[in-house]
């Protein structure tokens, strides 16, 4: 087996068990190793990444905010490149959801071409998933919010990968949200 292979089988295998317990917000309670695994399909499928850093971030970029994954863990056993992408998108979970939220939109064009990319693939995945299924819970007014500020993050993100902002742009203008 090829070194990138093992690499990015180990991300894989690390990651399904930091999120073995937890679960999207849809109706069907969708594995949430789902999510990061389409994160990364998204950037080597649609965007053409082949970066095995990136891919790895991608995989893990929920795992120092959703698990008990420390920044120093990932860099242990994924390296410096992996474990700083995966700070760069990592929001701190202290702060207030609101004010998490503002600084994502203060702090997208200031990351790393890398963190970027995972970036605009976790946003186009989450979005792509509002349309599929609204989660337990949402008003069509919370998923509507969602897509507006979303569109304010990536605003911020552009000029990283045209295939990905193009994507993100349609899905924009069918919601009727300005870009």
């Amino acid at each position: 087996m090829s070194s990138v292979a093992f690499a990015l089988l180990e991300t894989v295998h690390f990651a399904a068990e930091k999120h073995r317990n937890q679960r999207r917000k849809d109706a069907e309670g969708t594995p949430y190793i789902n999510h990061p695994i389409g994160v990364a399909r998204i950037l080597n499928n649609e965007a053409g990444i082949a970066d095995i850093e990136v891919l790895q971030a991608a995989l893990l970029h929920d795992t120092v905010e959703d698990t008990d994954t420390s920044i120093a863990e990932l860099e242990g056993t994924f390296g410096t490149t992996v474990a700083r992408i995966v700070q760069e998108v990592t929001d701190d979970k202290t702060l207030p959801k609101h004010e998490r939220k503002r600084l994502q939109v203060e702090h997208a064009p200031h990351c790393s071409h890398q963190a970027k990319l995972v970036k605009l693939a976790d946003k186009l995945y989450n979005l792509r998933d509002l349309n599929r299924c609204t989660p337990t819970g949402w008003t069509l007014e919370r998923v509507q919010e969602y897509f507006i500020w979303a569109s304010q993050v990536v605003k911020g993100l552009k000029g990283t990968n045209p295939a990905l902002e193009e994507k993100l742009e349609e899905l924009f203008r069918q919601r009727g949200v300005a870009f």
